[in-house]
């Protein structure tokens, strides 16, 4: 059953977000969470997040505005390291606070705090008309990059940032959604990555 809830809620984020090139991560993390443990609910997200965009990438990938994407996307691919290394960090940190419910004890992490925070910063963030028109000039794509990269790599959440930075680099809507996209898929193939030498391993040590 819980595979079948995870699949479908997976199906319905992604169509939902093809357009909008953001929010998967901000909707189907929390899912995730709910029957793993947060590193791993990340981590699983990136995989969907990296397979919805390969598939865009596809039909995307020519209407790309290539030097935008060098000076964005590498500099998040870059930052996506730090972010992903960061959350290994902070999953191997200890215990921060316990409490007691009904008799159950619970405990809360450094990761689980941390990703609650930025969960909830993001979804503000996504929610504030404000931000949604939010656009920065093309001369701080780069600084846009590392911070949607960095975010990306912590926590799943880069697109509402790459949208606010992407949104005035003189692009087509075509080369816009598409350059989105190609950027989408370096962060996720480097982040998937860093996760896999580190959560992912520090999980099979356990």
């Amino acid at each position: 059953m819980e595979l079948v809830v995870i699949g479908i809620v997976a199906l319905l984020t992604a169509g939902a977000t093809l357009f909008s090139g953001f929010g998967l991560g901000t909707i189907l993390m929390p899912v995730f969470a709910l029957f793993f443990p947060v590193p791993l609910a990340i981590a699983a997200t990136a995989v969907v997040h990296f397979a919805n965009n390969i598939f865009k990438f596809g039909l995307m990938a020519k209407q790309a505005d290539w030097r935008t994407v060098a000076r964005f996307g590498v500099p998040a691919a870059i930052a996506a390291i730090v972010g992903a290394s960061l959350l290994t960090w902070f999953d191997r940190m200890p215990i921060v606070a316990h409490y007691t419910i009904s008799g159950s004890v619970y405990e809360i992490t450094a990761v689980e705090a941390v990703i609650g925070v930025l969960i909830v910063v993001f979804a503000l963030l996504e929610l504030w008309p404000r931000f949604q028109t939010l656009a920065f000039s093309p001369r701080w794509l780069p600084f846009g990059g590392v911070l949607s990269g960095f975010f990306g790599g912590l926590s799943g959440n880069q697109g509402a940032l790459r949208s606010a930075f992407l949104l005035k680099a003189g692009l087509s809507k075509e080369a816009f959604v598409a350059t989105g996209v190609v950027s989408a898929v370096i962060v996720d193939a480097v982040r998937l990555i860093t996760y896999g030498t580190g959560v992912m391993a520090g999980h099979a040590r356990r």
